[in-house]
C-alpha cells in the first residue's frame, strides 16, 4: 500500500483496489498507477494485502476514518464486485461502525465507484445484452453509503476493455486520476 501525505487543503483520498490479478489487468493497473504517479492519493490493494483473506478489521476501520474519499476501485465481475471487496465489506462496514447504534463513522465521507467492465456502454441498458445500466447494477454500494451516511459520487466507468486503444487508455487514466483528485470530469463513463 503506498500512503503519499496529502497536500495541505486537499481531501484525504483512500483507493481501495480489489482486483485478484492486478499485475496483468490492462486497465485496473495503469488507473491505479496513473493516481500512484501523482502521490496524491492512498493506495490499498486488497489482494495483495490479504492473500489469505484474513481482513484486519481494525487496521481497515483506522484507514477509512482517517480518509474524506473512499474509492472502490474493481473490475465488474458478474455484476458486481470481486468477492474479496465484498468479503471486505461484510467485515469492515459492521453494525456499530458503518451503521447502526454508534455506527456513525463514515457519516459524510465520500463514497466513489471505479468499474471497468468487457461490454460497451451501449450494452448497459434497458433493451441491451445486459439489460440493467451502470448506475443501476451499482445500486448497491449507492445503498451501502445512504446507509453508511457517506455521500454517494457518481461511479467511473470504463467499459468495452478490450477495444480500448492506449491512447484512450492514457485519456481514461489521466480523467479518472482528475476525477479521484476532486477535479470535475465531464462524462463518467467511458468506451
Amino acid at each position: 500500500m503506498s500512503n503519499p501525505s496529502t497536500p495541505s487543503g486537499s481531501v484525504a483520498t483512500l483507493v481501495i483496489v480489489a482486483h485478484p490479478d492486478l499485475e496483468s489487468s490492462r486497465i485496473n493497473k495503469r488507473l491505479a498507477a496513473e493516481l500512484e504517479r501523482r502521490g496524491n492519493v492512498t493506495i490499498h490493494r486488497l489482494y495483495e494485502t490479504y492473500p489469505d483473506e484474513k481482513i484486519d478489521v481494525a487496521r481497515e476501520q483506522a484507514l477509512l476514518t482517517s480518509h474524506d474519499r473512499i474509492v472502490f476501485q474493481f473490475p465488474l465481475f458478474w455484476y458486481s464486485s470481486p468477492s474479496l471487496l465484498k468479503k471486505w465489506m461484510d467485515d469492515v462496514l459492521e453494525l456499530g461502525f458503518a451503521h447502526g447504534r454508534g455506527g456513525d463513522k463514515l457519516n459524510g465521507k465520500e463514497l466513489l465507484i471505479a468499474t471497468s467492465s468487457g461490454g460497451a456502454e451501449n450494452m448497459y441498458q434497458a433493451g441491451g445484452f445486459h439489460n440493467y445500466s451502470y448506475s443501476e447494477l451499482l445500486r448497491p454500494f449507492q445503498q451501502t453509503a445512504n446507509l453508511a451516511g457517506m455521500i454517494y459520487l457518481s461511479p467511473f466507468v470504463v467499459g468495452g476493455i478490450r477495444e480500448v486503444t492506449d491512447e484512450q487508455l492514457e485519456k481514461y487514466a489521466a480523467d479518472y486520476a482528475d476525477y479521484v483528485e476532486g477535479q470535475p470530469a465531464l462524462s463518467r463513463t467511458r468506451g
